[in-house]
């Protein structure tokens, strides 16, 4: 997969590093001559231009890339970036940062924005998930079909404990996408059955959460 990325900086040098790792393709822009530095990434190929002009965008051959990241510190740039990138170059997947919370209203998909990320949102989300079992904390927001990704822990008192995956009869728009047991990942069966304990990622519409919270949390009926 080849992936473009805007912006050079600690963020942008680190998505490119762990992408690199994962055996992709990377390039790295930034129109900033300090920000070029080929040495601490030396495997992705390196571009000193504006992501904000046609022209570079040309010369980096952004049409070849399955992914374009705007990675860069300032929303306005990030928003432009994300723009061209899906309406001159049809890259298929956008995925854009956003600095200020303030803008996240305008990641969307009328701005060519597939996947925003907030790293407030992301950190206060990591916070929520470490201090609560049972509560549904939303980790990102896709904007295609107003979904978004979602966790859950399973409590110990859930009334689905104990219950295969496949006799859950779950909410409409909702798919269970992803188990995590302790160190293990898992991608769930009809046959797996749901622990306490278990880390649930969904991908859900946001109009179903609130479902979604209710069904995994409800406690078993005492006897």
């Amino acid at each position: 997969m080849r992936v473009a990325i805007a912006g050079a900086g600690a963020v942008g040098r680190s998505i490119a590093s762990e992408l690199l790792e994962n055996g992709h393709e990377v390039l790295l822009i930034d129109k900033a001559p300090t920000a070029i530095s080929v040495e601490r990434v030396p495997q992705a190929e390196w571009l000193l231009a504006d992501a904000c002009e046609i022209t570079s965008l040309d010369e980096a051959a952004l049409q070849r890339c399955n992914v374009a990241i705007a990675a860069t510190g300032d929303d306005k740039v990030n928003l432009v970036v994300s723009l061209l990138a899906k309406t001159e170059y049809g890259v298929p997947r956008v995925v854009a940062r956003v600095n200020n919370p303030k803008n996240e209203w305008l990641f969307n998909e009328a701005w060519g924005v597939d996947v925003a990320v907030s790293t407030p949102r992301l950190m206060s989300a990591l916070v929520e998930e470490a201090v609560s079992v049972g509560d549904l904390v939303r980790l990102l927001r896709f904007s295609h079909g107003d979904a978004n990704l979602v966790e859950l822990t399973l409590p110990e008192e859930s009334a689905l404990a104990g219950t295969q995956v496949g006799d859950v009869e779950w909410p409409e728009d909702t798919s269970l996408v992803t188990i995590i047991r302790g160190t293990r990942v898992l991608t769930p069966s009809k046959e797996d059955s749901l622990e306490p304990g278990d880390e649930l990622l969904f991908v859900a519409a946001q109009a179903r959460e609130e479902q979604l919270e209710e069904l995994l949390s409800v406690r078993r009926e005492e006897t």
